[in-house]
């Protein structure tokens, strides 16, 4: 695949095959574009190329001809544009094996760095010198966007305008519509904040408590990301965006949501260690909640729920937590910090 036709040229790359990364793949491809999809396991990337399927993550596709599957990231060197669509916490290292040479990267994972308690711009940055970064958050289940449902999403770029314009057009298609900010940590905060919540709701649906308290608790986390979101710099009106509020409504109502289901198991009485060793994709709020509540205590932000979900993790009953919560004191709903 080669010449003049730019939908033909090796620009567009995404590394990580899991569902997300596929779906992602599968869209870039929908116009014809050549796409590079880079997995980890050589038995994916066989069954990529000769069958068109990703059976592990994504079964319900049937891939684009355009879509080349690769174990290797140095192919990576000919993209000019790379999604990054890895596991959070093995960002870093995945982005210091591929080729440094000046491009888009554009962050699709969602989560913040245990340890370091770093954003994934921040560690991209660090990885990739080279390369100017991007965010893309919204409400996004993989399933629906690799069928060419319609979805909107977040694309925050940390060079400004000047990115957004590079990347628009090559990332827009008929059915994914990406809209512009240039608030990179809100764009972050939003999808890290909103998995964990996810999680709390998963619990709220295993223990039977009914759409009142769900509709609650969405709301009351809402109002958590943001005491959050702002002491980190990021705006209030990017958290009431689609990389914010439309994705935490999306992540919080449907089993579609890998955080979401892991809390109704944890809701139904599983452990989270039997659950978190079955698992063969990443429920990142898990992973998320203990950073979330470090980060939060050190800004000194109050962040009940994080915290309550940071408990059942631990090993904690769904049933105790959630009795302390409704023990809690009662206060106003606008104003107070806690």
């Amino acid at each position: 695949m080669s010449g003049d036709n730019p939908k033909l040229g090796p620009k567009l790359g995404v590394i990580g095959a899991g569902a997300w990364g596929t779906a992602l793949a599968q869209m870039l491809a929908s116009d014809g574009s050549a796409v590079l999809l880079w997995a980890r396991e050589p038995e994916l990337v066989d069954e990529i190329n000769t069958q068109r399927r990703n059976g592990l993550y994504l079964p319900s596709a049937e891939l684009a001809p355009s879509i080349r599957a690769t174990g290797d990231l140095g192919d990576l060197a000919q993209c000019d544009i790379a999604l990054v669509v890895t596991p959070a916490q093995h960002m870093a290292s995945i982005l210091g094996r591929i080729p440094a040479v000046p491009r888009d990267i554009v962050l699709c994972s969602k989560g913040i760095e245990a340890g370091s308690r770093r954003l994934m711009s921040d560690v991209a940055r660090d990885a990739a010198p080279a390369s100017e970064i991007a965010v893309l958050s919204g409400p996004t289940f993989a399933h629906e966007v690799a069928a060419g449902l319609p979805t909107a999403v977040t694309l925050a770029c940390g060079g400004g305008e000047a990115q957004w314009a590079r990347l628009a057009d090559r990332i827009a298609r008929s059915s994914f519509r990406p809209y512009y900010s240039d608030d990179v940590i809100g764009a972050e905060i939003g999808g890290a904040v909103k998995n964990v919540l996810a999680i709390a709701c998963g619990v709220v649906d295993g223990l039977q408590l009914g759409q009142n308290a769900r509709a609650a608790l969405i709301a009351r986390g809402y109002a958590e990301m943001l005491r959050f979101g702002e002491a980190l710099g990021a705006r209030r009106d990017t958290l009431a965006g689609l990389c914010g509020l439309g994705d935490l409504v999306l992540t919080c109502s449907s089993t579609s949501s890998r955080n979401f289901s892991l809390g109704k198991a944890l809701g139904e009485g599983r452990s989270a260690q039997e659950l978190m060793a079955n698992r063969s994709t990443v429920a990142e709020g898990a992973h998320t909640a203990p950073v979330l509540v470090e980060l939060a205590e050190y800004h000194g932000v109050a962040m009940p729920i994080v915290a309550a979900v940071n408990r059942l993790l631990e090993g904690a009953t769904a049933a105790a937590v959630v009795s302390d919560m409704l023990a809690r004191p009662l206060k106003a709903e606008q104003g107070a910090p806690a």
